[in-house]
């Protein structure tokens, strides 16, 4: 358990900004095909790399295997604002980076659900 204090300071919890989860890989693929999931989670995590957006840069993501609305996928959702985003292929995700996940802003054409501020 006291490795648990290195872990939160390895990963660079404490610098997180925004969190994006995504639907890829699902054991029964329904909002998108297989193929299609998997290659935007690919593209996520390249971008993100390549952008130094991990880490230090405060932008970290997850590969969900549902998320359970099952239509018009691969699906997305950012925290903290919990923006869930439809349609998340390769030039999608691209917007939402560059948008959301950098600007701050929500890409208003792929919402899917936004909470009421």
């Amino acid at each position: 358990m006291d490795s648990l204090p290195r872990i939160v300071e390895d990963l660079k919890i404490p610098a997180i900004k925004r969190h994006i989860f995504l639907c890829a890989d699902q054991s029964k693929p329904k909002c998108c095909d297989k193929g299609t999931g998997l290659a935007a989670w690919e593209y996520l995590k390249r971008r993100l790399k390549e952008l130094n957006l991990t880490g230090q840069g405060g932008i970290y993501r997850t590969k969900a295997n549902c998320l359970l609305v099952c239509q018009n996928g691969p699906i997305a959702v950012v925290y903290p604002e919990g923006v869930w985003y439809h349609s998340c292929t390769e030039s999608v995700l691209e917007k939402i980076i560059q948008e959301h996940l950098i600007g701050g802003k929500v890409v208003a054409d792929y919402v899917l659900h936004q909470p009421m501020r």
